[in-house]
């Protein structure tokens, strides 16, 4: 059953939201709000500004104990003994056979680790977390309700925030407490706009004090919309769009967080593998606004379909990311894009898609 507007979740800052006249919709049960003055506006001010977010509905697993390292290097693909205490690393989570769970952010705290999921995914990722622990002398523990989670970002975020902490903002993939606006914070230099910025998380009732302070002083509140449109500006994955369990991390161009050598589920049937397809950014060349399951075209066959489209609001053409044969994979290689029936040239672009440059 669809979660209807009494079961939806709410973030500590749901009537921050609602006072600034945000449009509130259903994400991953929860109510949140995918804009307030406009997508457009909103992630304008994340480029050349600085924008706030509330991505509260994140979700926390918390992992201590003598083999916390050795059972994260076993579930998480990335090399876990290279977080240092202070520092974030990315990973994927993997299916036996390759296929991604999800991707996640891991947090080294020193006497224990916080790893961050995706909301639709938390509570699969902390079930299956579980199950896998069962042979190892670790607990893992669903800390979802501990934190409130805001995001930070653009060009001046980190001078608007300097105004508000007690101590030094953390180095980009690096992490510290701290008390921001005089409320204890986990502050992550971590993001998914492509821009500089924190990540702060903190305990949901000290979220609306960060909220005021940050906003009152100038960041724009931007909604999830915009942080869609920017990710995919510089090609970050969206998990249910262009990661999922039927894709691996190699096909995804996630290969540079496998360490295969560290022995994590999934990694032998990724050394076994050779992508036929992969995922490549693209933007088109005329009118047209790609969206998800529209068909791409090359040489006038059916060659793929596309994960994540949009209309770029800082280059002002249709972008996108799609999966498509590996031949085929190489920056300027021509393509179509079937648009509700009407065919949109494109090529294949590099990634970032959008430089400041």
């Amino acid at each position: 059953m669809a979660p209807t507007a009494d079961t939806l979740r709410r973030s500590p800052l749901h009537d921050r939201h609602a006072a600034a006249g945000a449009r509130l919709i259903p994400f991953a049960g929860w109510e949140m709000p995918v804009q307030y003055e406009g997508i457009g506006p909103e992630h304008v001010a994340v480029r050349t500004r600085a924008g706030v977010f509330d991505v509260s509905h994140m979700g926390q697993v918390e992992t201590s104990g003598p083999d916390a390292e050795a059972f994260l290097q076993r579930v998480l693909s990335n090399d876990v003994s290279r977080i240092e205490p202070g520092r974030a690393q990315y990973s994927v989570l993997c299916r036996e056979d390759g296929g991604v769970l999800d991707d996640l952010f891991t947090y080294n705290l020193g006497r224990s680790y916080l790893t961050v999921t995706n909301a639709a995914n938390h509570e699969r990722d902390f079930a299956w977390l579980a199950e896998q622990s069962a042979p190892f002398d670790v607990t893992v523990r669903d800390a979802a309700d501990d934190y409130a989670m805001l995001a930070l970002q653009g060009p001046e975020a980190r001078s608007l925030l300097a105004r508000h902490l007690d101590g030094e903002a953390p180095a980009r993939m690096r992490t510290a407490r701290a008390r921001v606006a005089g409320v204890e914070c986990l502050v992550c230099g971590t993001g998914y706009t492509g821009e500089d910025g924190v990540e702060l998380l903190t305990a949901p009732a000290g979220a609306p004090a960060v909220w005021d302070a940050l906003t009152a002083d100038g960041a724009a509140p931007v909604g999830l919309g915009a942080r869609d449109t920017l990710r995919l500006e510089v090609c970050f994955h969206l998990y249910g769009n262009d990661l999922s369990e039927e894709r691996t991390p190699l096909e995804a161009g996630l290969g540079w967080c496998c360490k295969l050598e560290t022995g994590f589920i999934g990694s032998d049937a990724l050394r076994a593998a050779e992508p036929t397809d992969v995922l490549v950014p693209f933007a088109f060349s005329g009118p047209g606004i790609p969206r998800p399951g529209n068909p791409v075209r090359i040489a006038g066959e059916q060659a793929g379909v596309v994960t994540s489209g949009t209309l770029s609001p800082c280059l002002g053409i249709g972008i996108g990311m799609a999966y498509v044969p590996k031949r085929s994979a190489a920056p300027g290689t021509p393509i179509e894009v079937d648009v509700r029936g009407r065919m949109r040239a494109a090529e294949v672009r590099g990634k970032p898609l959008y430089r400041k440059d």
